[in-house]
């Protein structure tokens, strides 16, 4: 019986040490499974801080383009006439007489200057605003260049090869938006502080300082049909630059507008007569009909420097003379093919 219990004892013994060995196992695995998710996890929390880029919180001023505010055309609610006008909505230009490369026997380029100050070009600063918008004619040109109706290129040249953006004419015209200082009311009422804010200014453009255009055209003599034809390409609005002590110094063009591009919105637009404003013709017919004046400033005629007739002769009159001449040239031409 005593050896019994001795054995019993021993089995005992063997088991809860065999027991207490597998308990130590389980714990060291458990917490090496642990260590090792805590360490996975603190290099995925450094990846993602080392990924996720800084956040700049200050606050940025606002970026300003230069622009140019053109009114929204308002339409009559009511008939704005003695008459129901509807002739005007359907007006389309006539298509060019086609003249073969082979038949011009004879062409001839011409720039003129167009002042809006000469009693027969009045149509050209009329500023009255009617269902269409401002009737002034640099008007009709910048809203139709801002919707996209037509293109305007580079002042720069003339032969329209690079488009010029309405962002690109509004720099032109009123600048760059600048920032001034001005007192802050908000935070100093009665100025006895003295501070100030910053405060952005963007100049207004005025359609009154467009006072001239230059207008590129060819004087073609078509022998199929013994006749000359004017045709005009492109159209420039200019701007004046003055001198500090308020003198004329010169005349840029702000940009360059294809005129066959031109016709079909100018003949939406009627022209202004103030002789008879029942039998106002439209843009369009205006430039066909030569309705009109201008000087001369530049031809292909004689000048192999393709210079301005300013640029070698200085005095106004001559350079005024010479253009005329220029003129009776071109008329002398097809005069001088008949015979009476």
């Amino acid at each position: 019986m005593k050896n019994s219990l001795i054995r019993f004892s021993l089995l005992a013994l063997v088991i809860a040490l065999a027991v207490g060995t597998v308990n130590a196992q389980t714990t060291k695995r458990t917490s090496k499974k642990r260590t090792t998710k805590k360490t996975n996890t603190s290099k995925n929390n450094a990846n993602t801080a080392a990924v996720t880029p800084a956040v700049d919180t200050t606050k940025k001023p606002a970026n300003i383009e230069p622009d140019i505010v053109l009114d929204t055309p308002l339409k009559s609610l009511r008939n704005d006439a003695s008459i129901e006008r509807t002739l005007i909505k359907d007006r389309t230009p006539l298509a060019y007489q086609y003249i073969r490369e082979d038949d011009a026997v004879y062409r001839q380029r011409v720039w003129r200057e167009i002042d809006v100050h000469e009693k027969m070009n009045l149509p050209f600063s009329y500023s009255a605003t009617e269902d269409n918008g401002n009737q002034r004619f640099i008007m009709i040109l910048l809203n139709a260049i801002k919707s996209g109706e037509i293109t305007a290129f580079d002042p720069q040249n003339d032969r329209f090869t690079t488009p010029y953006t309405f962002k690109d004419i509004a720099t032109s015209l009123v600048g760059k938006p600048h920032v001034i200082q001005i007192p802050d009311f908000a935070k100093d009422p009665d100025g006895s502080k003295g501070l100030t804010k910053d405060t952005t200014i963007m100049d207004v453009f005025n359609a009154e300082s467009i006072e001239r255009y230059w207008i590129k055209e060819e004087w073609v003599f078509d022998k199929q049909t013994s006749r000359m034809y004017a045709r005009i390409l492109g159209i420039a609005p200019l701007k004046t630059l003055i001198n500090s002590d308020g003198s004329f110094r010169a005349v840029l063009p702000i940009f360059w507008v294809y005129y066959p591009d031109l016709r079909p919105m100018l003949a939406k637009f009627e022209a202004y007569n103030g002789k008879n404003f029942g039998a106002r013709m439209s843009w369009e017919e205006l430039f066909e009909s030569r309705m009109f004046a201008s000087r001369i400033i530049k031809s292909t005629m004689d000048n192999p420097g393709d210079k301005y007739i300013g640029e070698y002769i200085k005095d106004p009159i001559l350079a005024l003379l010479e253009g005329d001449d220029i003129k009776d040239k071109i008329f002398n031409y097809e005069q001088d093919l008949w015979s009476y």
